[in-house]
Order: structure tokens, then C-alpha cells, then sequence
């Protein structure tokens, strides 16, 4: 048996990772280097199998898009990549990937993929629970905020002295006797 190349670090995988649509994905060509495979193999093996990846597994990236991807990773010229338009790949559509190409390193390079989108969506649910637990402290100290201004409020309005024009009160209650 052949012996593999080494697999991706987490951190050369985390770094091909984007945002687009609401998603984390990764496109064609990083996958691609990835599963060390030319990018137009990787297309034309998806082409072939269209059936496995429905628009929540892949999606093909607008024009938009891809100017904002140039952005991002700055090495990608006009001219020099596919004629066909940019593959992102979710979650999903990368599992589906290794059962398309059936090489044994795109198993071993998705099953490192894989991990760190499990790793990145916990990161993401611990955020989201600490963010709420945050929230309602923050509510919970603004509640209490407001009902201290209030009893100061009151405390101040007993504490002043009269106002200059009203009439003193008259005592009211026990009166020890006169001497």
C-alpha cells in the first residue's frame, strides 16, 4: 500500500473556511489542494454525481461573491482558474466529497475537515449559551438600577427639607404631658 502524504494541519484547514450565505463553506479549488487533486477532477467528479449534492450540500458562488472571495484570499487572478464559476461546499457537500473522489486521502483529509467544523459549531453553541447567560445578568442588573434610582429617589424626597411657603406640620400622635 501506498503511503499517504501528510495530512493538512487544523490550522491550513481553518484557514480555508468561509462565510457566504449564511454558511461556512469551502471552495472547489482549496479542497481541491487539499485531497491533492486537480480542481477540474474535483468538478467533474460533483458533475458526474449532481444527485449527492442538493443546493444545501454545494452551491455555485454569484458574480459578487466570487469578487468578494478575490478579496479575501488576494492570490486568485482573472483568467487563471476554471470556466466554470466557483464551487462552495458546506458542511455537508464536503462529507459528500470523499464518497465521490474514493481516494483514501480525501477520507483522512475529511475526516480532519469534518472535526473542525464539529469543533467550530460547539465553539459557536458555547458562544451563543454565554452570550445569553450574559444578557440576562445585564437585564437583571439594569432591572435592579432601575429600583435603586426609584428608593433614592424616595429617600432624597423624605430627606429634603420643606419647601420655603408651606406651612409647618402639626405633630401628630403622643404628645408627653406639660409640666
Amino acid at each position: 500500500m501506498q503511503e499517504l502524504s501528510k495530512i493538512p494541519t487544523q490550522e491550513n484547514i481553518i484557514e480555508k473556511i468561509f462565510h457566504f450565505r449564511g454558511l461556512k463553506v469551502m471552495i472547489d479549488s482549496d479542497l481541491a489542494a487539499l485531497y491533492e487533486v486537480e480542481t477540474k477532477q474535483l468538478k467533474r467528479q460533483v458533475r458526474r454525481n449532481l444527485s449527492r449534492f442538493p443546493e444545501d450540500f454545494m452551491f455555485e458562488l454569484t458574480v459578487e461573491e466570487e469578487k468578494l472571495l478575490r478579496s479575501q484570499i488576494g492570490t486568485l487572478k482573472r483568467g487563471e482558474h476554471s470556466k466554470y464559476g466557483t464551487i462552495a461546499f458546506t458542511e455537508q457537500g464536503v462529507a459528500m466529497l470523499s464518497s465521490v473522489l474514493g481516494s483514501e486521502k480525501a477520507i483522512q483529509v475529511n475526516i480532519e475537515i469534518i472535526r473542525i467544523f464539529t469543533r467550530i459549531r460547539t465553539a459557536v453553541a458555547e458562544n451563543a449559551a454565554i452570550r445569553h447567560e450574559i444578557q440576562k445578568i445585564k437585564n437583571r442588573l439594569d432591572s435592579q438600577d432601575k429600583n435603586l434610582e426609584i428608593v433614592f429617589k424616595y429617600l432624597d424626597e423624605l430627606t429634603a427639607p420643606p419647601h420655603p411657603g408651606t406651612v409647618p406640620r402639626r405633630r401628630i400622635g403622643f404628645k408627653p404631658d406639660m409640666i
